[in-house]
């Protein structure tokens, strides 16, 4: 009795000890969620406030008289819904082609042996150390010689050469995890390799594509510097920079520009929130398996 007495202090002492913890780690937790959601929080309420309530002093979160006139003003204006367009082409686009383009290779990469293929692979991997700053002016020479400035091919061409290579990568990784005998019960049936692809190996790898996918999105959506500097007119333009020219020269409407950030943060956390399971299912596989 006298030993069991002091092993349930101990018990207690360590499950009191576990609390502390878990509550020390969730206080963290939170105390440093704020940081990156506080501006977020900030843009979503300037969105709602007239023009003159968003200097007030002291500061309001919420308006005294909240208003969706920026997102009228946003979504009633035939040039920025342009802009959207643009940038929902350029996106689907740059998704799709990547995706079509990536599965092939990294199905090559995984399961044949060909001449130059580790070669190859290194090339593939120094891209991705290569600062796309630096390429600004080669791709500007290419996109002028080929008759591409101001048109949204060449911007979906330029991204592209950037989702390409991790998506590669990616997929790659995630199609060596996949048993090799499930391409072998396809030929042993008669089936050739672009059949094992399509109807065995693509339907077990959603999570691989959904992350690939959902990263080449980001990328398309996004992209600023390009994207500002291919294309010269409000009918080519996409998101990042139709907020960057909302900035007047004397002065700057400052609930049209979290207005239009807000419209462009949605496609993002929609298209995430649909796929956060795959994405991150893929994106854990894709690790591991590499």
């Amino acid at each position: 009795m006298t030993e069991t007495v002091p092993a349930r202090s101990r018990a207690q002492r360590a499950e009191r000890i576990r609390r502390r913890k878990t509550w020390t780690i969730s206080i963290v937790g939170i105390v440093l969620a704020i940081f990156p959601l506080a501006p977020v929080v900030w843009m979503l309420s300037t969105a709602f406030k007239p023009n003159n309530e968003i200097f007030a002093n002291p500061p309001r979160l919420i308006a005294e008289n909240p208003t969706i006139e920026a997102f009228v003003a946003i979504l009633t204006d035939g040039e920025k819904l342009r802009i959207f367009g643009n940038s929902y082409l350029v996106a689907a686009c740059v998704v799709l082609i990547t995706l079509l383009v990536a599965v092939h290779a990294a199905y090559a990469f995984s399961r044949f042996e060909f001449r130059g293929k580790t070669i190859i692979n290194v090339c593939i991997i120094a891209t991705q150390a290569v600062p796309p700053i630096t390429l600004l002016i080669p791709f500007m020479g290419l996109i002028v010689l080929l008759g591409l400035f101001n048109n949204l091919i060449g911007l979906i061409l330029v991204y592209i050469v950037f989702t390409l290579p991790y998506c590669t990568i990616m997929l790659t990784s995630y199609f060596n995890g996949i048993p090799r005998e499930l391409d072998e019960s396809v030929k042993v049936d008669g089936g050739s390799a672009m059949t094992a692809l399509w109807r065995v190996i693509l339907p077990v790898s959603a999570p691989g594509l959904v992350s690939v996918g959902v990263y080449a999105f980001i990328i398309a959506w996004n992209e600023y510097l390009f994207a500002l500097s291919l294309t010269n007119t409000m009918d080519m333009r996409t998101v990042p920079i139709g907020i960057d020219l909302l900035m007047g020269q004397h002065s700057y409407q400052w609930n049209e520009i979290m207005a239009m950030s807000v419209l462009g943060c949605l496609p993002v956390i929609v298209v995430f929130t649909i796929f956060q399971r795959h994405f991150v299912a893929g994106l854990a596989a894709g690790a591991v398996k590499a």
